[in-house]
């Protein structure tokens, strides 16, 4: 396991403790605070579909912003520079808009408790099982990488080995996701959400100023002051040298940016990973539960400004960041940023704004994961027709199982210098079969139950074995694991389509009236429920607001692009 280096250590005085402290009890205060709202087993898993759509907007994104965003997208930053803006403007924007506007009314208007559950109805009990095992994997795996991160700050802070920071995390996001289930989660998720924007926001400005603004940041990357082996020409350039058969840092063309990351990837992430869209079921009406994405895709535009530039802050302070030998990883740039940065009060600040995010991450991937193994697992297969205070009573036993589970594959997280690349890796094998499966499932009534089934699994067989064999047994030559990350997507999303596509030809479709709200171009009574009163106003609009997402996006790619 990577040892931070000693000299990573925070100074941190009474006052940032006093900050930390007070974190912890209002977090734990509204975990007690919604278990006064849960009766029900729909209580504990969607929150009784009772949130309004800017809290589960905000809940969407944070949900998203653990350390997947903000150790993962810094190390990408000093990593790969620019590039990484690919995950936020065209590997995030678009598939959520698609969620919002195409998929919703079908999450929602079949009033299913979990994605899995669409595929029950849709393709039969093997592809649900299936689509259930992956999730469940999924999810403590993913779990692992934020309590990992989360170590990472808590060893920072206080010197404790990894390991004890791993268990102390994780039992602390156990108190409060148990008391109160999604909703303590989502009500935290919303105060989190702003407490790591109070975090990043004087990380990045006093960053900017120490390395001489913008244009001192662009001449230490790019120009004649860059430093040895820190950036290059095309380090601040979104598509300059991504050209078929140009080299560049990422390891990857246009071809494989745009199908590898922001079709299958992103598609396949934004669209069927439940620990997201399990805040949008949770909404209060079907209008709410579609523009939760298209909410949650405003701040997810700008979150590269506080995220990915720190990381190439983190390079020019750091030139050494990630280099053999030097005992600092891409995942120290946070670290070393506050270590060199901020003040006492405002470091306590920061460290807050880290754990927030870390235990937002976790909640939702052990939020998600105890809503599937419990209706989807365990109630559909091992004990069904139970009373609903036995599968509430269930939720709360595999929520600490969850987190247990998660404080195991945190070890394995921690074998990543950057735990991006971990995460991409995991999604090309669990998320991208399932949007496979999704997407022609949901527009060709003629795909069968053994179709999903087999798509599904040999898709993702198909990305372990680009992964595992094609790619790190050098098979195939891709120039890094980002690389070899888009060509698995792409890999699984191909032959996981070719498989359907012949298994369906051979086998028996179910009748039309049985696909009433599962297929595109038929409709179920909870598709076309009347808009609430006040859902008419212009900025509730959910094509109006997709639209301006997706241009606003476009617009980001300007400044470099030029």
């Amino acid at each position: 396991m990577h040892q931070l280096a000693e000299e990573l250590r925070l100074s941190i005085n009474w006052l940032d403790y006093s900050i930390l402290a007070i974190y912890f009890v209002v977090v734990l205060g509204i975990g007690y605070a919604a278990r006064r709202s849960v009766r029900t087993s729909l209580d504990f898993f969607l929150s009784g579909r009772s949130l309004p759509a800017w809290v589960t907007g905000l809940a969407f994104v944070a949900a998203n912003l653990g350390a997947t965003e903000i150790l993962g997208m810094a190390a990408n930053g000093a990593q790969y520079g620019a590039y990484t803006v690919h995950w936020y403007w065209i590997g995030a924007i678009p598939a959520m808009v698609f969620l919002g506007l195409v998929m919703m009314p079908f999450y929602y208007g079949s009033k299913v408790r979990s994605v899995p559950e669409f595929l029950l109805h849709r393709f039969g009990p093997s592809s649900h099982l299936l689509s259930s095992l992956i999730f469940a994997v999924s999810s403590v795996l993913i779990a692992g990488v934020n309590l990992y991160a989360m170590a990472i700050v808590l060893e920072a802070l206080l010197g404790w080995p990894q390991w004890v920071a791993i268990v102390v995390a994780g039992f602390f996001v156990l108190g409060y996701i148990t008391l109160g289930g999604l909703s303590s989660a989502i009500y935290n998720e919303v105060l989190q959400f702003f407490v790591i924007l109070a975090a990043l926001i004087p990380l990045t400005v006093v960053g900017l100023k120490r390395v001489g603004g913008w244009d001192g940041l662009t001449d230490s990357l790019t120009g004649e002051g860059r430093r040895e082996g820190t950036g290059g020409e095309d380090f601040l350039s979104a598509w300059d040298g991504t050209g078929i058969g140009e080299a560049n840092a990422l390891g990857a063309n246009w071809l494989t940016i745009v199908l590898g990351l922001g079709f299958v990837l992103s598609f396949g992430y934004w669209t069927t990973n439940f620990a997201e869209v399990q805040r949008a079921l949770s909404a209060k009406n079907l209008s709410a539960a579609k523009r939760t994405p298209l909410i949650a895709a405003f701040p997810k535009i700008l979150i590269p400004m506080v995220v990915i530039v720190p990381g190439l802050i983190a390079l020019v302070m750091e030139p050494t960041l990630g280099k053999e030998g030097s005992g600092l990883e891409y995942n120290d740039a946070i670290p070393v940023l506050m270590r060199d940065l901020l003040p006492n009060g405002v470091l306590g600040i920061a460290v807050t704004g880290l754990l927030a995010a870390f235990m937002a991450g976790m909640a939702a991937n052990v939020s998600s994961f105890n809503t599937v193994f419990t209706n989807d697992i365990w109630g559909a297969y091992v004990k069904k027709d139970r009373p609903d205070a036995y599968y509430l009573a269930t939720g709360r036993w595999i929520t600490a199982i969850g987190v247990v589970l998660g404080m195991g594959t945190a070890f394995i997280a921690a074998s990543f210098s950057n735990i991006m690349n971990y995460l991409q890796t995991l999604f090309s094998f669990f998320n991208v079969p399932l949007f496979c499966v999704f997407i022609i499932g949901m527009f060709w009534k003629r795909s069968t139950g053994p179709a999903g089934f087999w798509g599904l699994l040999s898709g993702t067989v198909a990305a372990m074995l680009n992964y595992f064999w094609l790619y790190k047994q050098h098979v195939i030559d891709i120039p890094s694991d980002q690389g070899a990350n888009f060509v698995s997507a792409i890999v699984a999303f191909v032959v996981g389509a070719v498989v359907m596509v012949a298994v369906t030809l051979v086998t028996r479709p179910k009748p039309v009236e049985q696909l009433a709200g599962l297929v595109y171009g038929t409709r179920s009574p909870g598709m076309s429920e009347p808009p609430a009163e006040g859902d008419d106003a212009w900025y509730r609009k959910p094509a109006l607001l997709g639209w301006g997402a997706v241009i606003l996006a476009a617009l980001c790619y300007l400044p470099f692009s030029l």
